[in-house]
């Protein structure tokens, strides 16, 4: 019995306008909603063999359907007797459905925490196979991540806005008064100090500048994401003579709709902050893949290009990293804390987002950068 048979027997309370306007059968429904889903729909017969898996599924495993079909549970989850596989055989024996909380589930060299509900599909009083439903929770502590760090560079961006009015008038007039002075003045001394005062207000004039901008729009074209990673590349081991890259791409990627430029500083300002906790010596690798079914600021992507840096740095302490994405937050003493809020800004545009994940020997930064071309004219 295959999943979409048990599907069969739901009911789909649509009015038949719906099926007139999608010219879909109800099989072909059930297929599209087993497809969409952004969790895991896995079908395990009585043997214990993998019957269906959905994309959401490879994505999970990192397997494709094709080869995991027919794969023992324990070969799929790299367990023999762990917690899940005692649940799919106590569910296959006694046909009670299960649900666990927290389970953390054994995939390939990784370990990941789900909630999983197992299901049985019953013929007469005989289970005939499972139906495994997997959430990993990494997923909803992503949204979480997300929407906070969206509401704050909301909150940062009005708060700057209102400080530099609130700076910019004053500081023009100190600057118009120090030049009418320096033209009253014949001293050479005093000449010097109405000088450090006009280009110290040009460097505030500026560094405020700097955290309103980019306000320009992004002009989007299409673009090979490799060719702003390669570019980012050669800028910083220019830059860095001692710093070396890895670079494990996807040839497959197709291509993206955004700014050339933009995508390039804001890549740049990322691996930048890479190549500093390196102290410039050291290897970061730059890795592409493409990645389903990924929310960000609340809607659901079908594609999104994701783009991982990746150094051995000591990773970012504990006590900034909430506070990372934040203007004029950094841990380097010459640092000026703008470079990842510039970066966030920058790929925000492009409706995607920076998250990251850091310990000692090594810190993540990945970006999202949705496929759809929502902005194309």
């Amino acid at each position: 019995m295959g999943i979409l048979t048990y599907l069969e027997y739901l009911p789909f309370p649509w009015p038949d306008p719906c099926f007139n306007t999608f010219h879909m059968d109800t099989k072909h429904i059930q297929q599209k909603i087993l497809e969409h889903l952004s969790h895991a729909i896995l079908l395990f017969d009585s043997a214990k063999c993998l019957c269906y898996l959905n994309p959401a599924g490879e994505m999970l495993l990192a397997i494709s359907a094709h080869k995991a079909l027919g794969m023992k549970a324990e070969t799929l989850l790299n367990s023999d007797r762990g917690k899940f596989i005692t649940d799919l055989e106590a569910t296959l024996a006694t046909g009670a459905p299960r649900v666990e909380r927290n389970l953390p589930l054994s995939i390939g060299e990784r370990t990941v925490s789900v909630h999983c509900s197992l299901t049985p599909l019953l013929e007469g009083e005989q289970v005939r196979a499972v139906i495994v439903q997997i959430e990993e929770l990494e997923h909803y502590q992503q949204l979480s991540r997300d929407e906070q760090w969206s509401a704050q560079q909301n909150a940062v961006h009005q708060l700057l806005r209102g400080l530099a009015h609130e700076i910019k008038n004053p500081l023009g007039g100190l600057r118009g008064a120090a030049q009418l002075l320096s033209s009253e003045l014949h001293d050479p001394e005093l000449l010097e100090y109405t000088s450090v005062i006009i280009a110290e207000a040009d460097r505030l004039r500026a560094l405020i500048d700097r955290l309103l901008a980019p306000d320009q729009p992004p002009r989007k074209s299409k673009l090979n994401i490799h060719e702003v990673l390669e570019r980012v590349r050669q800028v910083l081991e220019a830059e860095y003579p001692r710093l070396g890259f890895q670079c494990d791409y996807d040839p497959s990627l197709p291509q993206l709709y955004g700014d050339l430029d933009q995508l390039i500083q804001a890549f740049l300002n990322v691996t930048r902050n890479a190549a500093q906790a390196l102290e410039g010596e050291g290897e970061i690798t730059l890795r592409t893949r493409i990645q389903r079914q990924v929310t960000i600021r609340q809607r659901l992507h079908k594609l999104v290009l994701r783009i991982d840096i990746i150094d051995p740095g000591p990773g970012i302490p504990e006590a900034l990293q909430d506070q990372i994405f934040y203007p004029m937050i950094t841990g380097r003493a010459e640092g000026t804390g703008l470079g990842l809020t510039f970066a966030q800004t920058l790929i925000s545009r492009h409706h995607g987002m920076i998250e990251y994940r850091t310990r000692p020997g090594q810190t993540c930064f990945s970006v999202y950068l949705p496929l759809e071309n929502d902005d194309a004219p």
